[in-house]
């Protein structure tokens, strides 16, 4: 896959293959009961978002922001979005649902909706909205968490979420259906380091808060103001120290059960939750 030079570097762009890796060693077995061999898959530009599933090409569609390149729906999924009065800026190729199917994961439900679009610009970090809740994420990799992150992040009205060149997931179409939607609505920002990212926006008058399961403060305690970043760390491992050490809060969400940890993108929502709370009270 080819990186057009001319544009800067995505976090979220696919990452190159490796090279370097052996071959897998061809199927022998000539019988009649071999497999037939795949036909490779196109390959897209590495600026393409792959969107499927009904809310993901939906909310995209009714992006002014979005730049548009394929639409395939089946006759039923092209109905249904009529149905819903969606606009369709570019005309849409009515296909059978296995044509969809053979351009995705076998595992992919797409509802008879597929959309190649070009990625989203990133926010700049001086662009970040001081009047609302901003997240960062140190190393979260996993696409399903952070399309999940994503999508409660568009329902508290998150203002932007910070991501790194590397130790972020790939923009794929799984990211986007569990994000469902919230792609369109929550921008990004792509940072070199988060280190040198928080610590600037702390001199712009931000306060970092950092999720910590052994944290001493209780993050339903805690009074606090915007401008705020929330920072949530890496499956497992949670937030690296040298992140820890720049927060202005460490805090921890209490949990009565007997389960004491939730994963990140659960975590997310409660946390999210709380500190929203906690800004309205001042």
């Amino acid at each position: 896959m080819t990186q057009d030079r001319n544009r800067p570097y995505h976090p979220l762009d696919q990452r190159p293959r490796d090279e370097s890796r052996p071959a897998a060693k061809p199927f022998k077995d000539k019988s009649r009961f071999a497999p037939k061999p795949r036909a490779p898959k196109e390959q897209l530009p590495d600026d393409t978002d792959v969107l499927y599933g009904l809310h993901s090409v939906k909310e995209a569609l009714a992006n002014p922001r979005r730049r548009f390149r394929r639409l395939l729906a089946t006759e039923n999924a092209l109905q249904r979005l009529l149905d819903d009065a969606v606009k369709l800026p570019l005309e849409p190729e009515v296909v059978k649902p296995e044509v969809i199917g053979k351009r995705l994961t076998a595992d992919a439900v797409h509802q008879g909706l597929y959309l190649e679009a070009e990625r989203l610009p990133l926010l700049p970090l001086d662009k970040l909205p001081q009047d609302r809740i901003i997240l960062a994420l140190d190393q979260v990799t996993d696409p399903h968490n952070v399309g999940a992150i994503l999508r409660s992040a568009a329902a508290f009205g998150v203002g932007g979420i910070i991501v790194t060149h590397r130790h972020s997931p790939e923009i794929t179409g799984v990211l986007a259906k569990a994000a469902s939607g919230a792609l369109e609505h929550v921008p990004l920002a792509g940072v070199q380091n988060l280190a040198r990212a928080l610590t600037s926006l702390k001199e712009q008058g931000f306060r970092v808060v950092g999720l910590d399961s052994e944290a001493p403060e209780n993050i339903a305690d805690l009074k606090l103001s915007l401008p705020l970043v929330l920072v949530l760390g890496a499956e497992g491992r949670g937030l690296r120290p040298s992140t820890g050490e720049l927060c202005d809060h460490l805090a921890r969400l209490d949990l009565p059960g007997a389960i004491k940890s939730l994963n990140v993108s659960n975590a997310a929502a409660v946390s999210l939750y709380a500190v929203q709370q906690a800004t309205q009270r001042g």
